[in-house]
């Protein structure tokens, strides 16, 4: 046993020896440069933030080598905002927060881009490695909240292991099913070794044996952090995997097509991915497509293919289905709304997404996990100079015609007070810019903005998917103006979700990202009202005020104005003018006070 313990003491001695020659003591780096050098060799240019001292030289680090610091009012913010430049670029998105309270405030954000297939970067501070668990300033078990969340968790603890995490999670962000990466990074591993030294070092000099051994645990503790930190490595990405169809499963799909004289394709967000988004692929197919997510706008605006109405008496009636990155959940129906004499064909490059409820309520005749947008590229290709029968998407294009006749109709009546908001919806998608960017933020009026407002492209249309999450628009909007800084960007509110993002006025008006916000003003919680008052008889919570948003922008250093009953002659021109002061700098929001009517009356929000 002597003999043991000396031998343990020798080889600890070595160890601590071999490690300190590792260790250039008298060198400035620190660790926020190597998070700020692996970010720009992937390209990245924002990293989008909430200040905090545990994060501060990965901040001040990425601006010395350009990448621009965008600070928010809201870690979700952040968060947000970093998800929609993943959509619009087609890279990862990159956010970083606070230990502690910071990191918490981005959870629902974080749960969102998981669902909506959003690959970003979340970076968070944390307390030392040596004080994690003993009571540190906002120190908390983030890894435990994060991994249900994120694809890929990390807690640096040396500042060589840096650089191959950060490319590690960027490379599977990208990945399979796109999503969310975390890397946790104690504040001892971003700051220079002279200000971690003078952390670690005793006050005194230590007396004793217990105090000799803690300060050489303490000395071997730095040594180990700071080894070998700024060796020379590779700061290049690692190879992206996506999955693909194989060719047998393309030449399946090719025969079934080929046979079909009803098909229709429901194209979801993931057939805008990189590399092969779907666009180029559909007008060859000439098959009638229902646009949802990221993919609304993919036809243009006034496309023969593009079918947005009568989506349930469509789907009775084809004989072929194909879900292209479109999901059986709630919105459709849990797979309830398929014809079961239908073929169905489902890509999906997430094989639990890819299946969904298919054990209930519905049965794939072919399932590919695989990427949406290569696969009908090579499903056209094969396909070449067949096309689906002319009458089948021209009968489904009538049916349109008639019922947004119909949609129109409605926008013509008069409500009981204030605007018609369809009427609203209306006027401004007829003046939208062709480079416009909708984002979507609220519920009923939202939901009535969906039916009648047209992206003009695809990933123009920017809504939060499957969670549903109220409270996107700030930062989805900053993140869109920022990437394409010549589009005029939309933020479609509800009166309720404006709340959770009207501070970002602040945002738009400091980093020069004007907006145009128009909120329909009901003074209500609509979409929870509509089913909650006939069913339960009580309106309880849902109520609101004709609160003065306009003021609010103003106060923000944006431009506010108060659209009533009494400006609906005019109100072309307040739109016209609102586009001009937002093309010369200024954030704009419209408070359009709105009434009630019965359009989607029925619908519900559970």
């Amino acid at each position: 046993p002597v003999m043991s313990v000396s031998a343990q003491t020798l080889s600890s001695f070595f160890f601590l020896e071999e490690q300190r020659n590792k260790v250039r003591f008298d060198c400035p780096r620190h660790g926020g440069e190597s998070v700020a050098d692996v970010l720009r060799a992937h390209g990245v240019k924002f990293v989008f933030t909430l200040v905090g001292g545990h994060i501060s030289p990965i901040l001040v680090a990425c601006e010395k080598l350009g990448i621009r610091i965008v600070d928010t009012r809201h870690e979700a913010t952040a968060v947000f905002a970093a998800d929609a430049v993943a959509r619009l670029s087609g890279t990862v998105g990159v956010a970083a927060v606070t230990a502690g309270p910071g990191l918490t405030n981005t959870v629902t954000a974080v749960k969102n881009a998981q669902m909506a297939e959003s690959p970003l970067l979340l970076i968070g501070g944390a307390a030392a490695t040596l004080l994690q668990g003993r009571g540190a300033l906002q120190d908390i078990d983030q890894m435990s909240l994060f991994k249900p969340l994120c694809k890929f968790c990390a807690s640096v603890r040396t500042v060589r292991e840096i650089v191959p995490t950060v490319r590690r999670a960027l490379a599977i962000a990208q990945s399979g099913t796109p999503g969310p990466v975390f890397i946790e990074f104690p504040i001892d591993t971003l700051y220079p070794y002279h200000v971690v030294e003078k952390e670690f070092a005793p006050k005194n000099t230590p007396k004793g044996l217990m105090g000799k051994i803690i300060a050489w645990y303490l000395q071997n503790h730095l040594s180990n952090l700071f080894a070998g930190a700024w060796e020379t490595c590779d700061l290049s990405p690692l190879p992206v995997h996506i999955p693909h169809a194989t060719e047998d499963e393309v030449q399946r799909c090719v025969e079934l097509v080929s046979r079909a004289k009803k098909p229709v394709i429901l194209l979801g967000s993931q057939a805008t991915l990189p590399p092969t988004p779907a666009d180029d692929a559909l007008e060859s197919l000439g098959i009638p497509c229902f646009l949802g997510g990221m993919s609304r706008g993919m036809l243009g605006k006034n496309s023969p293919l593009h079918i947005r109405q009568n989506r349930r008496d469509a789907l009775k009636e084809a004989d072929l289905v194909l879900l292209a990155g479109t999901v059986c959940d709630f919105r459709l129906s849990y797979g309830r709304v398929l014809n079961r004499q239908s073929k169905i064909i489902a890509v999906n490059r997430d094989r639990s997404q890819l299946l969904k409820n298919s054990d209930m309520f519905w049965k794939p005749t072919v399932a590919i996990q695989g990427d949406a947008g290569s696969f009908l590229l090579r499903l056209s290709k094969a396909l070449k100079g067949h096309r689906c029968p002319e009458e089948w998407p021209r009968s489904l294009k009538e049916g349109d015609a008639i019922k947004e006749k119909a949609n129109r109709a409605k926008a013509d009546e008069k409500t009981e007070r204030h605007l018609n908001p369809l009427s609203v919806l209306h006027r401004v998608d007829e003046l939208l810019a062709e480079d416009s960017i909708i984002v979507a933020d609220g519920g009923d009026f939202v939901g009535s903005a969906a039916y009648i407002m047209r992206p003009r492209g695809p990933i123009r249309w920017l809504d939060p998917g499957a969670f549903g999450t109220l409270g996107v628009g700030g930062g989805f909007a900053l993140g869109a103006k920022l990437c394409r800084p010549e589009s005029e960007v939309w933020i479609v509110y509800g009166d309720g979700s404006l709340g959770y993002s009207v501070a970002e006025f602040d945002t738009f008006t400091r980093h020069k990202t004007p907006v145009i916000a128009l909120v329909g003003n009901d003074a209500c919680w609509s979409q929870i009202s509509r089913e909650q008052v006939p069913m339960l008889g009580s309106n309880v919570a849902c109520g609101l005020a004709f609160t003065d948003y306009h003021i609010v922008a103003d106060g923000y250093g944006g431009k506010g104005y108060l659209i009533g009953r009494e400006d609906e002659s005019q109100l072309d021109d307040i739109i016209k003018k609102a586009q001009k002061e937002c093309r010369e700098g200024k954030a704009i929001l419209l408070n359009a006070l709105i009434g009630k009517t019965s359009f989607r009356e029925g619908s519900i929000s559970v």
